[in-house]
């Protein structure tokens, strides 16, 4: 376990924001070259390490939401907790890769898929192009120990435009700002009753009866708003709550935006499934950009269900296409559809052998397995991983006994086999 964490601790000096990844990437070419694995890398920049005659492939994204400070991670061990100080951590997915790493150093006959841009919208497993020759892919990339995850939500992101007027008016200018609220991530922490600091803004705003010059908030399309901050005018005295902070302004222009638009938006958990005791279908409001002449507003929408995905951002579509808004439909992936077979048999049984126990789960994020899945239709997929809490935030931790565990059930699969 303390080899993995020292790899872990290795990968946090390296740069491997999305889309800044070119570090890591040549870190891990260099790594496989060393053990002597042979390399291929594709278009998309994913990365495919093998042995001469795999029986398994392991799989990890290698890019990571930075948040805070990061990229530049200053690592904190309390007890059995590693997490970083005023910055995102990157255990999500650096833990799989800090397990991968280690593999490789003992020589382990395993084929090694490390794909690009995973935070951004899937961005290399939706673009691979490298082959795989095992025909059985463990995803290390689920964030809850003694649980094998078979399944996953599938996505789309919208994004709604609209052009404004703008306009003098008399009254009181103010800026109201929201911050440095617990974010999280807009799957895996729908269903934790986080605040969305561009819905709370959205409400006072309401409750005030402010007219909007200006709106800003969000950080990235996957992560529960932590902060926004909007310029309002308004006839009565506005007051700060405890929450949203309320300082005077000088502007004499507003805009016609009218708040009902963005709190008419769906946001939070939209259906449960009891099946599977997670969520069946949801929504984020996760960033906003207004301007003097434009507002632009961006959902992210999850559901189990494929069909009822599509069916709720094509409503959304025709209610705001009547609204005058421009919709684009960014980023669509397919859901993971759960299926037990002779490899997810094989990795309970590793798990149940390590934990005594265990469950299998379908969870409400985008897991690359729904990609890879229909990429390479004849491999069986299974995904499991170490407690990991609050990824795409300042509050990331994990758990360090967790990784010890894990890693444990991972050589178990691979003696399976």
């Amino acid at each position: 376990m303390q080899k993995i964490i020292d790899n872990f601790l290795e990968i946090t000096k390296i740069s491997r924001c999305s889309f800044q990844t070119e570090k890591m990437e040549l870190f891990l070419i260099e790594l496989a070259n060393r053990y002597g694995y042979s390399v291929r890398v594709d278009r998309a920049k994913n990365i495919l390490i093998s042995h001469s005659n795999p029986k398994l492939c392991l799989q990890a994204h290698y890019d990571m939401v930075c948040i805070g400070d990061a990229p530049n991670i200053e690592s904190v061990i309390e007890g059995n907790i590693l997490k970083a100080k005023n910055s995102s951590l990157g255990a999500d997915n650096g833990i799989a890769i800090a397990m991968m790493m280690q593999l490789m150093k003992e020589q382990a006959p395993l084929e090694f898929l490390f794909t690009s841009d995973e935070e951004v919208g899937l961005i290399g497993a939706k673009n691979l192009e490298l082959t795989v020759k095992s025909d059985k892919l463990l995803n290390l990339d689920s964030e809850e120990e003694a649980k094998v995850y078979i399944g996953c939500a599938g996505g789309v992101d919208l994004k709604l435009t609209k052009e404004l007027q703008s306009f003098k008016e008399d009254g009181n200018f103010y800026e109201l700002t929201i911050g440095n609220l617990p974010g999280g991530h807009s799957g895996v922490d729908i269903d934790k009753n986080i605040p969305n600091a561009i819905v709370e803004l959205a409400k006072f705003i309401k409750n005030s009866g402010a007219k909007v010059a200006s709106f800003s908030g969000g950080e990235r399309i996957n992560s529960i708003p932590v902060n926004a901050k909007v310029l309002v005018v308004s006839k009565n005295p506005l007051k700060s709550n405890g929450t949203i902070e309320v300082t005077p302004a000088s502007k004499e222009s507003v805009t016609n935006f009218d708040i009902e638009d963005l709190l008419n938006l769906p946001n939070g958990v939209l259906e449960y499934n009891s099946g599977f005791n997670v969520v069946e279908t949801s929504a984020n409001v996760a960033l906003i950009e207004l301007l003097e002449n434009k507002v632009t507003l961006e959902v992210s929408l999850r559901s189990l269900d494929t069909q009822k995905l599509m069916d709720l951002a094509e409503s959304i579509q025709k209610e705001y296409e009547a609204k005058g808004y421009s919709i684009e439909l960014n980023d669509k992936y397919p859901g993971w559809k759960p299926e037990i077979n002779q490899f997810t048999k094989s990795v309970e049984a590793a798990v149940k052998k390590v934990y005594k126990v265990c469950e299998l789960k379908v969870i409400h994020a985008g897991l690359e397995c729904g990609i890879l899945s229909e990429k390479l239709p004849n491999t069986q997929m299974a995904s499991i991983g170490p407690n990991i809490y609050y990824p795409h935030s300042i509050r990331e931790y994990v758990e360090i006994d967790s990784v010890g565990r894990t890693y444990e059930v991972v050589k178990e699969v691979i003696d399976s086999l």
